[in-house]
């Protein structure tokens, strides 16, 4: 399985993006060695997508068929929609109801098996959940001290409107589809619908 082994505070200096969206609290305080030079057209679109698929930890064809799907829905315009739909991965609902540090630590968990979906369990971490979804930890897991580590890093974080999530029992459920305003992530998706348009 392909994945992204790049040290990540020094792609987060690359991108210009705070390790905060990616649920890290250290800083780098090294600057970028290509800090204030100007960038083309396509250098900035191109930095829009790569910022877009490192915070959701998305490889380039996934995220190229996140695109497509997004092109082909009825509703909303192409850069918004993909945007929700990245939003609505498992793996990320899981990140945001608070039941992993970092999307890294929740696809894992994702992978082993630990997560259900409306009582069924789902091992794809890129599954798109749907308004109505009940989300919640295996029960013979529920007692796991990880569970409790990972909790009290991200107890202080506050879970977006879309969701709801009961961390006494590790579960959660989807309220609704998450609008753009309610997705805090820094990237611009209009650039990035231009990127694909070429």
């Amino acid at each position: 399985m392909a994945r992204d082994m790049s040290p990540v505070l020094k792609r987060c200096r690359s991108l210009g993006l705070d390790p905060v969206y990616l649920g890290i609290d250290k800083k780098s305080n090294r600057t970028s060695a290509r800090a204030g030079k100007k960038i083309s057209e396509y250098g900035t679109q191109l930095k829009e997508k790569q910022k877009a698929k490192f915070i959701y930890g998305v490889l380039e064809k996934p995220f190229r068929n996140n695109f497509e799907k997004a092109q082909k829905l009825k509703y909303g315009t192409t850069g918004e929609n993909m945007m929700i739909l990245l939003e609505l991965r498992l793996d990320n609902v899981l990140f945001r109801m608070g039941y992993g540090r970092t999307r890294k630590e929740t696809r894992q968990i994702v992978g082993h098996r630990h997560v259900l979906v409306n009582g069924k369990c789902v091992q794809i971490p890129s599954y798109i959940v749907k308004a109505g979804d009940v989300i919640e930890i295996k029960e013979k897991y529920k007692s796991l001290q990880r569970y409790k580590d990972i909790l009290e890093v991200t107890d202080s974080r506050m879970v977006p409107a879309w969701l709801e999530a009961n961390h006494e029992a590790l579960s959660g459920e989807v309220k609704e589809i998450p609008t753009r305003d309610q997705i805090d992530v820094p990237v611009n998706e209009v650039l990035i619908v231009e990127l694909y348009s070429k």
